[in-house]
């Protein structure tokens, strides 16, 4: 136990040596235990700040990134959230922290009732997550206060784009998969979209379609 605390002091102090300064995101990534978002030998390095393999071929994003990008995307507690790309969860736990409501979308159906299961075994009530298309974003939930990709795509989606509220804030990495991606901030104003640039990234591609794991019951 000892060991475990001082992994988490540790774990803090890497996320604000890497500019991660808002006490509402340290506190949810603290509260948030990503080990139980891991398997097997993984597990002893959660609290290291590095991606991590999961299931399918994905990973658990670097917890720096992970807080830079909750940051960026200033979720206040009144905010419905998308988020495209559920992998393990561990996002997606740290967003229900933060936000009144999250919906969140996965293409690879084991990834997703994994996620589910860790969430509900943490307590946490206010995430959904939804076996689909991503790129489709949640029409019927639409438009979301928030919405965060954890997957890179060439531009921002239109049909996400589309779904975000005008005073809305999307972050997601953009470029191609197999070069260094912009990790961008795009806020939707009357007069159109306003981006800035949040430093140099790596993510899996945002792929159109469900994967064929689909096909498992």
């Amino acid at each position: 136990m000892a060991d475990l605390t001082v992994q988490r002091m540790q774990f803090v102090f890497a996320l604000r040596s890497a500019g991660v300064t808002d006490k509402a995101v340290l506190t949810a990534m603290e509260q948030t235990p990503r080990d139980a978002f891991l398997d097997g030998t993984f597990v002893e390095r959660a609290y290291e700040d590095l991606p991590l393999p999961i299931a399918c071929g994905q990973t658990i994003s670097q917890p720096s990134v992970v807080g830079l990008m909750t940051q960026a995307l200033e979720v206040t507690p009144r905010a419905k959230v998308l988020e495209i790309g559920t992998g393990s969860g561990y996002q997606a736990a740290i967003l229900a922290r933060l936000a009144r409501r999250v919906y969140s979308v996965e293409r690879h159906r084991s990834l997703a009732r994994r996620a589910r299961e860790t969430i509900d075994r943490l307590g946490i009530n206010n995430v959904t997550i939804l076996i689909d298309d991503g790129t489709r974003g949640v029409e019927l939930q639409a438009p979301f206060d928030r919405i965060l990709l954890t997957a890179a795509a060439e531009d921002p989606p239109v049909t996400l784009v589309d779904q975000l509220r005008v005073g809305g804030i999307m972050v997601l990495p953009v470029g191609q998969s197999d070069r260094i991606q912009q990790l961008i901030k795009l806020v939707k104003t009357p007069n159109g979209l306003e981006y800035s640039e949040l430093g140099d990234v790596r993510f899996v591609p945002l792929i159109e379609g469900l994967a064929e794991d689909m096909t498992e019951r």
